[in-house]
């Protein structure tokens, strides 16, 4: 009996301290993903609600600007993440095991950007950008080469945004690199420098295999975090020319405070959800399969 008294006492302790993480967990985490279902559901206008169904999907399905917004999301989403963990493990695996300064030098180089706001970050994007005042177009003219407007047109519009975005992110993503490579077992590359394993075959079937646990973390933050990108949108095209480069979070964001329709812009919250864990789930069971 006392020890049964014991170990409930023992559990308790440990809930309790649990508890208020427990608590932050479900009030800002579960709480808004369910509201946000239940919203879905319901037409809204700030006054009152009105139980709709799934009209608020209908409506997104027979509405063409959300097609071109989840084909811009899915290609965005894509084009980040291979151009980050390709890029990362690239300038990873070029310098983690370099001299110390020089790899401390190169991380706080690839750093800078992500200290930055991402509001300033495309405020600088948007004036070397500006076809009418740019630094770029300018030294266009000066060249002979006429006016450059990348951000307003249809087919060069996605790619620019893509690099903004992508410069302004991979530092992140090579420190984590580098973070994880330092942590491999240097008994293996000594194994391989014996064998007389070239520097691509020791990273090729070494180092990146090492490091596989760190490119599924790695990709899904960039998933999630791509998914709720606004800010470079909004200050650079505005979802111009022509809805080019509007995306989910884009078309929730219009919907929810321009047009006042606070049930669609839910049951495009809940779409993006469930892309998210589509996205995702493949990398966490290939990681369990791992682990």
């Amino acid at each position: 009996m006392r020890l049964r008294k014991q170990a409930l006492q023992a559990n308790l302790t440990g809930y309790l301290f649990i508890l208020p993480q427990m608590a932050i967990f479900l009030l800002f985490l579960v709480y808004p993903i369910v509201e946000g279902i239940r919203l879905s559901l319901y037409q809204i206008n700030y006054q009152n609600e009105r139980f709709v169904g799934l009209d608020n999907y209908a409506s997104l399905f027979s509405d063409p600007v959300f097609f071109k917004a989840l084909l811009n999301t899915v290609v965005f989403v894509v084009c980040i993440v291979l151009l980050t963990v390709g890029f990362a493990l690239f300038a990873a695996s070029a310098v983690f095991d370099k001299n110390a300064k020089y790899v401390s030098f190169i991380r706080g180089s690839y750093y800078i950007p992500v200290m930055v706001s991402m509001v300033v970050m495309s405020m600088v994007w948007s004036f070397l950008l500006n076809p009418a005042s740019g630094l770029i177009s300018y030294l266009a003219r000066e060249a002979g080469a006429g006016q450059v407007n990348v951000l307003g047109g249809g087919k060069t519009v996605m790619p620019v945004i893509i690099f903004v975005t992508f410069a302004t992110n991979v530092g992140q993503t090579i420190i984590l690199y580098i973070a994880a490579m330092i942590g491999v077992p240097k008994d293996l590359f000594e194994a391989a420098e014996v064998d007389g394993a070239s520097r691509w075959q020791t990273i090729r079937h070494i180092l990146i295999p090492s490091v596989q646990p760190s490119t599924v973390y790695i990709s899904i933050i960039n998933i999630i975090a791509v998914l709720k990108i606004f800010v470079v949108i909004q200050l650079l095209t505005g979802g111009g020319p022509n809805n080019g480069s509007v995306t989910l979070m884009y078309y929730l964001y219009n919907n929810a405070f321009k047009f006042n329709q606070l049930g669609t812009a839910s049951a495009v919250g809940v779409i993006m959800f469930l892309i998210t864990l589509l996205l995702s789930v493949p990398q966490l069971r290939s990681m369990l399969r791992q682990t």
